[in-house]
């Protein structure tokens, strides 16, 4: 009877023991559901953010697709256009060459005629120098000249009149003189100079040109 009741208490303790090993399992079961689930919880989430990353991605890569097809359309047009560009620059530069050259024949030409001119220039002063120089020497000369017919016609006043060396003549002897001895009476200087007569054996002289050398 005691064996039968120790046998019991055993089956009893090996019941609690198999319910508390179920229990445990049971528990190690859920909690290896819920960290199953939550598992799949997460996966899913990054699941979802890699497909909405590819989609990025994708519309990403369709944009560049596009921008590139665009671009690679307008490639023709923008060789065509550095094409045209690198024409009208060497059209640019024959003409700036042309005109660069015409410049240059253009300020030789100044140049020449410029020194032409101051050619020229020189040459008429050269000439107007000389032709005072000769205006001037005629002047002179002639001024002589009528210097040398007044002391001529004085000197023959003198011994006509008897007049002796030192005689200062007076205005109306000087105007007698003239009329007498002179051809048309008494000449003036061409320069606009003024005429002293001098007394009887003196020289006559004139302001411009100075005294009458004999």
């Amino acid at each position: 009877m005691k064996m039968k009741s120790w046998i019991l208490w055993l089956l009893v303790l090996a019941f609690l023991a198999s319910v508390g090993f179920l229990f445990l399992a049971n528990r190690e079961k859920v909690a290896a559901l819920d960290s199953a689930r939550e598992s799949k919880q997460r996966a899913d989430g990054l699941q979802a953010q890699l497909d909405r990353l590819k989609s990025s991605i994708a519309d990403s890569q369709s944009a560049e697709i596009s921008r590139l097809q665009a671009d690679n359309q307008d490639l023709p047009r923008l060789r065509n256009e550095v094409t045209l560009l690198q024409s009208q620059n060497l059209q640019f530069q024959a003409a700036n060459e042309k005109l660069t050259q015409q410049l240059q024949t253009i300020l030789a030409t100044a140049q020449e005629q410029q020194a032409q001119l101051e050619k020229y220039v020189a040459e008429k002063q050269q000439a107007r120098a000389a032709e005072q120089a000769s205006e001037a020497e005629s002047e002179q000369n002639t001024c002589m000249n009528n210097l040398r017919q007044i002391d001529a016609a004085k000197n023959e006043w003198a011994l006509e009149n008897n007049k002796p060396a030192g005689t200062i003549l007076s205005e109306q002897d000087i105007a007698a003189m003239a009329s007498e001895f002179i051809k048309g009476g008494l000449p003036a200087c061409p320069s606009g100079g003024t005429y002293t007569i001098g007394a009887i054996g003196e020289p006559p002289s004139c302001s411009v040109h100075g005294v009458f050398q004999p």
